[in-house]
């Protein structure tokens, strides 16, 4: 279940991502989804090793770290692009 909810949080991530840090981005819609997937496990991963907890489920903290890892990748992605 954890991994389902981190995709299912990460497509939302991705998605406020976007909303929150409008833009010009490559790749569109998709490429949005993909890097809110893997910023909400890059999120889990560093909230975990921070000591913020263990993110399991849906939960509202889980799905904060969430976007805060699509957040921060998708400003690393941008600096990359440029």
């Amino acid at each position: 279940m954890g991994i389902l909810s981190w995709i299912v949080f990460g497509l939302l991530a991705g998605m406020l991502a976007k909303w929150l840090m409008p833009g010009r981005d490559g790749g569109g819609i998709i490429m949005t989804m993909l890097l809110g997937i893997a910023g909400a496990f890059v999120g889990g991963w560093i909230g975990t090793r921070l000591g913020f907890g263990s993110v399991t489920g849906f939960n509202l903290g889980s799905f904060f770290t969430a976007i805060i890892g699509a957040l921060a990748l998708l400003f690393v992605y941008r600096l990359l692009r440029k």
